[in-house]
């Protein structure tokens, strides 16, 4: 892929390996100093590179149309390191980003404090007053991690980028470093570079998610009226969702909490899977006897919930809720999960809503580029979702959006008070009865060490497939375990009332065990197994194992 046109200001002396930058289909690193053990990696000029080897790749992608100027919007979460990337020397007005799109002549829509899902939206939205839609999008986030790291998702109108698509922006962006720490890069003269406006683009984002749901209560202005309904932002970027959602619908949203951005997170990690986000929902709708409650991550492309009785509509619980709601509509669909989704899903789906269940590989994209393929070779499927609380639908351009997962939930609560103005968030709670669930759930990490002997100079990647190799043929020694007929990751087996799902990590050297079953004597039974299989491996950390087996 050829270099972005025009230039940069890019310049540093240090030295940046953008590869290691790569998160599967994102992009991530330290932006903050301070941590021990995690230098930053992600500075100013490395972020304004990256940017500008975006333009050159969406450049190339748009010459085919005869594009040669582009307009592309960035958004960012409340991440503190959001100002420290926009911040230039000697350029107050622009961010890292946007100096080195606009540097390389293509116009800039600076949306500010924003969702990933809208930065999406926002390739798809006609609206010529605000110079939408964009040729791309920036999102500047780093969903739940710690304070200290940041990132950047890329969008085009066809939704996310894939990982080679990634690769080649980071090579990009190497080259564009490197030419800039050289001098070989001159910034283009003032009348060639690209123009900056901003947009308030998350109240028209907003604001058709408002009438998405008034259109399901039959035009009704303010089909919530009535509700109680809190929101927990964990000082992300969701806090929209009260004041341009909830409150024109006519909810009341007293007890809403964590809603003014914070990047420091100082309440609890904004992230729907951790347990301590989840109690402060939970104690939130009980303190204030609330209908509903609603959780977002940071960049709102997750999201979870919580009835009226303080039950968690989250993980498994959320895919059964949403996968009820979308068979109404599309009987028989496929809906397409994880891999760690359980057994007792896929009954639910199959046998109770006649759907069903397609268990494919962890990862949001995934599972969304998985209900893509399957649509395209004649298996109709409208529903993709990982338990993390990603979830996307083919009626939203299978857009990864947290924010729309809720409004589903919204639309179904809106169209049943238009019958029986009393009815509260029941009517969720009894679209997933039924579902059976585990007893005992746990996730354990098995790491590998890097270093240690046993991997002869090899990777860590190959080590861990060995070890699922040897997982697989163990198993089948052993006639209380059986291996799952269709497995697209790591080694499934039922077993014991249960079930376990041995898998290797997407990104770092471990190998997570998850194990589910109706008694604790059950799941030791089937991390036993798992332990006899793979104690051969010495470069494989089970201590973690060993101590639940034992306990």
């Amino acid at each position: 892929m050829a270099a972005a046109q025009g230039g940069s200001a890019v310049s540093s002396s240090e030295k940046v390996d953008f590869l290691k930058l790569q998160n599967g289909s994102d992009i991530r690193g330290v932006a903050v100093a301070g941590v021990e053990g995690e230098p930053v990696n992600l500075t100013e000029p490395a972020t304004e590179a990256i940017a500008a080897a975006f333009a050159a790749w969406l450049l190339n992608k748009k010459e085919a149309d005869g594009l040669r100027r582009l307009r592309i919007s960035v958004g960012h979460d409340s991440r503190i390191s959001a100002h420290k990337l926009q911040l230039l020397k000697g350029d107050c007005c622009q961010n890292a980003v946007t100096h080195g799109i606009t540097a390389a002549g293509h116009d800039i829509l600076q949306f500010g404090l924003a969702s990933t899902p809208a930065m999406f939206n926002s390739t798809l939205t006609e609206d010529e007053r605000n110079h939408l839609p964009v040729d791309g999008a920036i999102m500047i986030t780093a969903s739940h991690l710690p304070y200290n790291r940041n990132g950047l998702k890329f969008f085009t109108s066809d939704g996310g980028l894939n990982k080679a698509d990634i690769k080649d922006i980071l090579e990009c962006a190497s080259k564009i470093y490197e030419e800039s720490a050289h001098s070989k890069r001159q910034e283009r003269e003032d009348a060639s570079r690209g123009v900056v406006n901003s947009v308030d683009y998350m109240s028209i984002y907003a604001s058709d998610l408002v009438q998405a749901v008034r259109k399901s209560a039959g035009d009704k202005e303010k089909p919530l009226e009535g509700l109680h309904i809190v929101v927990d932002a964990g000082n992300g970027a969701g806090g929209f969702f009260v004041d341009k959602v909830l409150k024109p619908l006519g909810a009341v949203t007293t007890g809403s909490q964590f809603l003014e951005p914070d990047g420091l997170f100082p309440n609890h990690i904004p992230n729907p899977e951790d347990k301590t986000a989840m109690k402060a929902i939970t104690q939130a709708v009980l303190d204030n006897k609330a209908d509903l409650g609603i959780i977002f991550d940071t960049d709102v492309d997750r999201s979870a919930a919580v009835d009226s009785s303080g039950r968690e509509l989250n993980r498994n619980r959320l895919i059964a809720l949403m996968a009820a709601i979308v068979l109404e509509e599309h009987p028989g669909t496929t809906v397409v999960t994880d891999s760690v989704t359980s057994d007792g899903l896929t009954v639910f789906i199959e046998n109770k809503l006649g759907g069903k269940h397609h268990r494919f590989k962890r990862g949001y994209k995934n599972v969304i580029d998985e209900a893509i393929h399957l649509n395209s070779i004649g298996e109709e499927s409208h529903l993709a979702m990982e338990t993390s609380g990603h979830g996307a639908l083919k009626e939203n351009h299978w857009l990864d959006d947290g924010a729309y997962l809720m409004v589903k939930l919204l639309n179904k609560l809106a169209a049943a008070r238009t019958l029986d103005s009393s009815i509260g968030s029941k009517v969720l709670t009894n679209l997933v009865e039924g579902l059976e669930e585990a007893a005992v759930t746990v996730e354990i990490r098995l790491k590998i060490d890097q270093n240690h002997a046993d991997l002869k100079g090899g990777s860590f990647r190959d080590y861990g497939e060995a070890v699922l190799r040897h997982l697989e043929n163990a198993i089948g020694k052993d006639p209380n375990l059986h291996k799952a007929p269709k497995n697209y990751e790591g080694v499934r087996v039922s077993g014991h009332g249960g079930w376990f799902l041995l898998r290797l990590s997407l990104h770092d050297p471990v190998l997570p065990l998850n194990i589910e079953a109706p008694t604790k004597d059950d799941a030791v039974k089937l991390g036993l197994a798992v332990l006899a299989a793979v104690s051969e491996f010495t470069a494989l950390d089970v201590m973690a194992l060993n101590k639940f087996v034992q306990q």
